[in-house]
């Protein structure tokens, strides 16, 4: 009976959405070629209809704070996207690298260090490099 009820509460939830879904699939949608295609022939149809409008100033201001709002609104999106695609590759790699045995543990929170000490693990690992190349 209680697997019943829980069954009926889970099938009336209704899925929750934030910013991070809202983001990949406006990501998804303008990362295809469709959208680049419907960018071309809005780029086309401006240059025709600012042809036919004779270079009008209100036209011109139209089409600029349009895409000035578009643009400014699609670096948030692809900057959210990025970041998140960066954190979940970070955690795959962390994940391998706990299962590896003679793996060096310690490189798992790396996002935790200052530039300097990312600096320092560099160098180590340029060391670490060139001693195995002979260099």
């Amino acid at each position: 009976m209680n697997n019943q009820l829980k069954k009926k509460k889970e099938s009336k939830r209704i899925p929750r959405y934030d910013f991070a879904d809202f983001a990949k699939i406006i990501s998804d949608g303008v990362s295809n070629g469709w959208s680049f295609l419907i960018a071309l022939a809005a780029v086309a149809i401006w240059l025709i209809a600012d042809y036919f409008f004779e270079s009008n100033d209100t036209w011109q201001l139209i089409i600029n704070t349009g895409l000035s709002i578009v643009t400014f609104l699609m670096v948030f999106l692809i900057q959210n996207t990025q970041n998140r695609d960066t954190k979940i590759l970070n955690l795959k790699l962390d994940e391998l690298i706990k299962a590896h045995k003679g793996a060096d543990n310690s490189s798992i929170d790396l996002g935790k260090l200052s530039d300097g000490d990312l600096k320092t693990l560099e160098k180590e690992y340029e060391k670490l490099y060139n001693k195995k190349t002979g260099n």
